[in-house]
Parts: structure tokens; C-alpha cells; sequence
């Protein structure tokens, strides 16, 4: 099994019968680590170095996401985008060595570290979001959702190109094939409502320069 995933992107509630959370907004008065202070929780955790560049290639879409996103006007800080999505996988190498939910126990440890419940919700719903995808309402876990998507490994791909290699890796019963098609399809939906509102076409995004590719 990789290190850097586990089965829990088939084992995600799909949907949640509680209403949806409040917007998750900003706050000003909140600390937001930067890319110092996260590698510096990285090594606390004991994170694996393949976890750490995957979790750099994820903060690098979230970031151009975030920027594209403040540049149209949406009410979200890009610091704290990406301090999410470079904490999403903090409990990563604890829960291939322990088990458990990594994004449940990463989002926890992240309130802990942070004191800041926007960046630790875009850690516990990083593998799926359960409510209504309004990403004027929930910007920050959706950007860190959709990021995640595209990276595989340390390798930034295309959303199918991604499920195709989870459906290969783990895909081992109808259940978990089902569980997985359930989390691809929001991810193209979310890349689309991304894509439109943002008004750059992701899929053929290289996220650096915003040269289409």
C-alpha cells in the first residue's frame, strides 16, 4: 500500500444527515501558520518525506486556486488556504502506522495546533465534503478538496488520471469501486463550479504560472 493514500477516500460518509455548517470565513484574529510553521508541525508528527512533497503540491493548487479566487473578489485569506492545505495530511503518517481516520484526527490536531477551526475544517473534509458544494460559503475546504485531487503523489495530474490510479490501487470490491465514483464525482463537479466561477479552465491549468497546458 502507498504511503501516501489510504483506502479512506472509499470510506467517507457521502452525505451528512446535519444541516450544513455556517459560512467558514476568515478571522483576522486567528493565527495562520506559514510554510515554516507547518514543516515545523510536519516534523513534530513525524511525517514521511514523500507525505510532505505531496502535501506541497497540494498547497501549490490550493494557492493559485485562492489567488485566482481573491483576485475576482471572493471573501477568503490565501494564507489560509494555504496553511490547509499544506496541514490536510498531518496525521497521514500516524494513521498508516496506527490506523484511524487521518482526515478526521488531522483536522483535531490541527484545531489544537492552530487554534483556527477555518484552516482545521479544510483538514477534516479534504477526502470528501458533505454538505452543499457553495464555495462562496466554503471556499476554503473546497479549495483544499479540489487540490488534493489533482496531486497525485508529488505529481500534479488530472482529476481522472488520479481515480484511475485509485480505482486500480484499491478498488478491490463493487462497495469501494461505488465509494470512490462517489468522490470522483464531486471532484469533476467541483472542478467545474471552480473552472466557471473562477473563470480559467483548472483542468488545463499547470497552477504555476497559469499557463493552460
Amino acid at each position: 500500500m502507498s504511503t501516501n493514500e489510504t483506502p479512506e477516500i472509499a470510506e467517507e460518509q457521502p452525505l451528512s444527515p446535519l444541516p450544513p455548517p455556517p459560512p467558514v470565513r476568515h478571522d483576522d484574529s486567528l493565527h495562520v501558520p506559514n510554510d515554516r510553521q507547518c514543516a515545523e508541525h510536519w516534523a513534530h508528527f513525524s511525517m514521511l518525506d514523500n507525505i510532505a512533497e505531496h502535501s506541497m503540491k497540494v498547497a501549490q493548487v490550493a494557492t493559485f486556486v485562492a489567488k485566482r479566487g481573491r483576485e475576482l473578489g471572493f471573501d477568503i485569506d490565501v494564507p489560509t488556504i494555504r496553511a490547509s492545505a499544506l496541514m490536510h495530511d498531518i496525521a497521514k503518517t500516524y494513521s498508516i502506522l496506527h490506523g484511524g481516520n487521518h482526515s478526521q484526527l488531522g483536522g483535531a490536531w490541527t484545531t489544537e495546533i492552530t487554534g483556527n477551526p477555518t484552516i482545521a475544517t479544510g483538514v477534516t473534509h479534504h477526502v470528501f465534503w458533505p454538505f452543499e458544494v457553495d464555495i462562496n460559503k466554503y471556499f476554503t475546504p473546497l479549495a483544499v478538496i479540489y487540490a488534493d485531487k489533482r496531486v497525485r503523489h508529488n505529481t500534479i495530474v488530472t482529476i481522472e488520471s488520479r481515480f484511475r490510479d485509485l480505482t486500480k490501487r484499491y478498488g478491490a470490491t463493487d462497495y469501494i469501486r461505488q465509494r470512490i465514483e462517489v468522490t470522483r464525482s464531486q471532484a469533476v463537479a467541483l472542478e467545474t463550479l471552480l473552472s466557471d466561477s473562477l473563470e480559467v479552465d483548472l483542468n488545463a491549468c499547470d497552477f504555476d504560472s497559469g499557463r493552460m497546458v
